[in-house]
């Protein structure tokens, strides 16, 4: 496996995943959806032309994973981090995070901070199987008009709509 830094020259080739991972995303919340590929693309390039570091995972030829930083130095911020489900379990995305902790390092940091949604267990999981914990985040809002919240969500000792 190697680990890429994606840039305007290669973008298209990792434009698949974004857009596999924006509909997973929407999964959790149950929108069925499918790839849109140049809405990945175009993700990507955004992220690029913000200066947002970007890297790809490839195996056997293959582009099975990505990540996308966020620098506000010297603090490093996980903005999206991906494999493909049939290559999970197989170090990517441990790849990916690694790369993203050399970033932080250079920056005098020894940690780097995540983004996720809170059905994303899977996620959750990886995290915490790398040591990783919660520290204090949490995103509140109003419900969208006609938006419909079927589950619960344990936030401490408060139970809130999701």
């Amino acid at each position: 496996m190697e680990i890429i830094d994606i840039i305007r020259n290669n973008a298209e080739q990792s434009a698949e995943l974004v857009a596999e991972f924006r509909v997973e995303l929407k999964s959790y919340k149950g929108i069925i959806a499918k790839p849109n590929i140049e809405a990945g693309y175009e993700e990507l390039l955004e992220y690029i032309d913000s200066d947002f570091p970007c890297f790809a995972a490839i195996q056997d030829g293959e582009y099975v994973g990505y990540a996308v930083c966020r620098v506000e130095e010297p603090c490093v911020w996980v903005e999206a981090i991906y494999t493909r489900p049939k290559y999970r379990n197989q170090g990517i995305a441990i790849a990916l995070l690694k790369k993203a902790e050399e970033l932080a390092n250079g920056y005098g940091e020894e940690t780097v901070f995540n983004y996720v949604h809170p059905n994303n267990h899977k996620m959750i999981s990886f995290l915490r199987h790398q040591g990783y914990t919660v520290i204090n985040l949490i995103e509140i809002r109003k419900p969208f008009k006609e938006e419909v919240l079927t589950q619960k969500i344990n936030v401490g000792e408060h139970i809130f709509d999701y």
